[in-house]
């Protein structure tokens, strides 16, 4: 028996609304973030390391060795002074081995113990440190910034405001200056900003990273680590349940509840948080550590100084929040315990390749020859014959002094019997320049007897006047 089909019935359209449609953005404003000020064992460890970068990277352009800047990446001369040493472009190896290290170093540290560049070295933490001090100190803490930002403007707030933003400027262009002063002689940058003839270049860079400062640290600040930085993306591949990171020990704070100080937490049914939200106040990026471990989080413990100043007023341990591991945590491990996980395959693999590297590293740089040497052949003519059928060949020595002194090397060439280097004796180089010299090598027509048609290899021997050489092969062509 054939089923009956199901009636389907067209269902009236309702009209059209007449009301204007909604506009949906597509981003969210972002709420600003009024950190607490805070203070600690965590944050005087924090500032020690502002003072300590700060020092290095205003104090390096001022300084001299042997009446030449300690660092300074002269570009136009294409030398390189760096703690002593005079570094070429050939030298670019050193540069690359220098950038491995600081990754593997990054790889190491986090794999033990998390953002700890973030918290306590990032450019962008320590100038965001310095600014939100300046801002403490004009504006006030938390909760005054906060009433001066809902104020109408006037007077008092304007001269606020201003004062703040004219110490951020001012902190912005003295580091724009400073960056400069890697690339430009810093005495003579000086000299030509007080004189107003600073090149036109320098002054865009001057004025580029200190208004990139000024943006960075008084505006963007949390966006930057949240948003634009890539660590923060890639560090859940680096740490694992055994790293050392920023914990809230859910197990002893829930559930949370505020209550009368030196009482009994948990006759009351609490843990030992209180609610204060104290740790989100002084959070720089404006997270909530009681969530757990989130992308936004820095590790720079401001949040664990703040707690343990409110376990100290309720009489409770230090260490709701803490540096602990996940595994440490979830199984109440000892301190000691966990630093002993933290020796764990992939750490040990970080530690010894970082070694090995560093070690190759410090030792290339304590045999490298205090000058280098380029030999050039001259391609547009092989060999020529000159007087009494004698066959000279052209290179080009090039000879770089990595010294900070005058040196006087001395010229040798062997390899075949007879041979005769022109102009023979010495070159005088300067302190850290590079000199070019044509030479001849020439071979007397007695010697060239079963040697022609073909290449011969040849050293080229320069030695300073403190006994390095340096020993560098070509070839000497002899016609048919």
């Amino acid at each position: 028996m054939t089923p009956k089909p199901i009636p389907i019935h067209p269902l009236p359209v309702p009209a059209p609304a007449a009301a204007e449609p909604a506009l949906v953005s597509m981003y969210e404003a972002q709420a600003r973030i009024y950190p607490r000020a805070v203070t600690g064992w965590f944050n005087r460890w924090r500032w020690a390391l502002v003072w300590l970068t700060q020092i290095v990277f205003y104090g390096l352009p001022w300084a001299r060795w042997n009446g030449r800047p300690l660092m300074l990446f002269d570009l136009e001369a294409r030398r390189f002074d760096v703690l002593g040493l005079v570094l070429h472009p050939q030298d670019f190896i050193y540069l690359t081995a220098l950038l491995v290290i600081s990754a593997l170093a990054l790889f190491f540290f986090t794999a033990v113990a998390g953002r700890l560049w973030c918290g306590y070295a990032c450019p962008q933490t320590v100038y965001t440190e310095i600014f939100m001090w300046v801002e403490h100190r004009i504006e006030g803490d938390r909760l005054a910034r906060m009433r001066l930002d809902k104020q109408p403007w006037n007077l008092h707030k304007i001269g606020r405001k201003g004062a703040k933003h004219a110490v951020w400027a001012a902190i912005g262009l003295y580091t724009g200056f400073s960056f400069v002063g890697y690339f430009v002689p810093i005495r003579t940058l000086a000299l030509e900003l007080a004189t107003f003839s600073i090149s036109p270049w320098s002054l865009f860079w001057v004025l580029f990273y200190g208004a990139a400062t000024y943006g960075n640290a008084g505006f963007m600040r949390e966006q930057i680590c949240k948003y634009m930085c890539p660590y923060a993306r890639f560090q859940s591949a680096m740490i694992d349940a055994d790293s050392m990171i920023i914990t809230y020990d859910s197990a002893r704070g829930d559930p949370r509840g505020s209550r009368k100080r030196h009482t009994n937490a948990r006759a009351q049914g609490l843990g030992d948080c209180v609610d204060c939200t104290l740790c989100v106040q002084v959070c720089p990026t404006g997270i909530d550590i009681r969530h757990g471990l989130q992308n936004e989080c820095i590790g720079c413990a401001a949040c664990i100084d703040v707690c343990n100043q409110v376990m100290d007023k309720m009489g409770s341990p230090h260490g709701l929040i803490r540096y602990a591991t996940e595994n440490g945590v979830a199984q109440q491990l000892s301190r000691g315990q966990m630093l002993r996980r933290t020796l764990r395959p992939r750490v040990l693999v970080y530690g010894a390749i970082l070694l090995v590297v560093a070690g190759a590293f410090v030792a290339s740089l304590a045999l490298r020859s205090p000058f280098r040497v380029e030999v050039l052949k001259d391609r547009s003519t092989l060999a020529r014959l000159v007087d009494e059928g004698a066959v000279e060949n052209t290179y080009r020595l090039s000879i770089s002094n990595g010294s900070h002194q005058p040196q006087r090397y001395r010229l040798a060439a062997s390899g075949l019997t007879g041979l005769v280097l022109s102009p023979a004796g010495t070159l005088e180089v300067p302190a850290g320049q590079t000199q070019a010299l044509t030479v001849h090598l020439t071979l007397p027509q007695a010697a060239t007897t079963g040697l022609r048609g073909q290449s011969h290899p040849i050293r080229f021997d320069i030695q300073d006047a403190g006994g390095a050489q340096v020993h560098e092969r070509s070839v000497f062509f002899v016609p048919r």
